[in-house]
């Protein structure tokens, strides 16, 4: 027998009518009897939380991540489920990854319908979630959705509505979960993880701004003078902007703000070949260019990086470090 344990943090797969709409309120047991057990695989539930995931805090995120460390130090458990909603699934999964340093596979998955429908699709995937992490080892954490194995990093969600809701825009998945079990096709590359952030760690501000066009300085400059200690700036095309946020960007680097460059394309790597404003100029002000990560995973690098260090060299090497794993090939 497979031990597999299951978090349950709320989310869609939780969540019952409120009256008005949809809020997760229940319980981990509830949700594990909707679906089918695989066979040979034992579940024990911690209740953790239960909430939408739009509400979630870094403390939410940091408690997901020490309860998974205690949950792991158990060695009769061979895999962690964790339902999650799906609105920042990518956000908490990734964070897990980045300190993951355990062959056993922490697994999310999540649902696009509530916990009553008569088609949803929770039952499905918390079944797959279940066989994957009773059945892999040395992947990492992994996101299980519509019958696809992706891993944490770089995967998104892609669909606001649709059964198959999250993928890797610049990489390929890494398995399939098929009637005869999961079917891998690569092994994620992945940097050393970093250690687990204290449990008194202050928690770092770290905010996101969006460059478009009319775009000037002024929200940038309001998250630095709001105390931000990292700010993710969403270019456009490559990585492009203007030289009044370039020079926005130096300043807020002088300062010792952590500051990442990512794109609000779907597809493709940061890259520096633009100038007046353009990703060469963001770089030479200080700015970190976050390759293929998007926006929220940007973040969470960010968040990482702030609570591994606290000055301003060690914050950038961590970050550096986070950022390092390259995308693997397509399969």
């Amino acid at each position: 027998m497979r031990q597999v344990v299951v978090i349950s943090t709320g989310g869609t797969i939780a969540s019952r009518w409120q009256g008005s709409g949809f809020a997760a309120d229940a319980r981990g047991g509830d949700v594990l009897a909707t679906a089918v057990v695989p066979e040979d695989v034992t579940v024990r539930v911690v209740d953790l939380m239960s909430v939408n995931s739009a509400r979630l805090t870094t403390a939410h995120q940091l408690a997901l991540l020490r309860t998974v460390r205690e949950v792991l130090a158990d060695p009769a458990v061979d895999g962690i489920v964790v339902t999650h909603g799906t609105d920042t699934l990518e956000e908490s999964a990734f964070l897990l990854d980045l300190h993951h340093d355990d062959p056993r596979p922490v697994v999310f998955t999540g649902a696009q319908l509530p916990l009553e429908a008569a088609d949803g699709d929770g039952p499905r995937n918390l079944h797959d979630a279940l066989l994957t992490a009773a059945s892999v080892r040395d992947l990492g954490v992994l996101v299980v959705f519509d019958g696809r194995v992706h891993a944490a990093r770089g995967t998104v969600k892609v669909q606001t509505l649709a059964a198959d809701a999250f993928a890797d825009p610049s990489g390929s998945r890494v398995a399939d979960v098929e009637a005869g079990g999961v079917v891998v096709h690569r092994r994620p590359e992945r940097p050393a993880p970093l250690p687990l952030p204290a449990a008194d760690a202050p928690l770092p501000r770290v905010d996101m701004v969006m460059h478009h066009c009319d775009g000037d300085p002024l929200l940038f400059n309001a998250a630095v003078e709001a105390g931000a200690q990292g700010i993710v700036l969403v270019a456009t095309g490559a990585g492009n902007a203007t030289p009044e946020i370039a020079a926005a960007v130096e300043a807020a680097v002088a300062r010792g703000v952590l500051v990442a460059l990512t794109t609000r394309v779907p597809t493709g790597p940061v890259a520096e070949i633009y100038t007046h404003g353009g990703a060469v100029d963001l770089a030479a002000a200080g700015a970190v260019l976050t390759g293929t990560l998007r926006a929220g995973q940007a973040r969470i690098a960010v968040l990482a990086a702030t609570l591994a260090a606290t000055d301003p060299a060690g914050r950038t090497h961590a970050l550096r470090h986070a950022l390092a794993a390259p995308v693997p090939a397509a399969a």
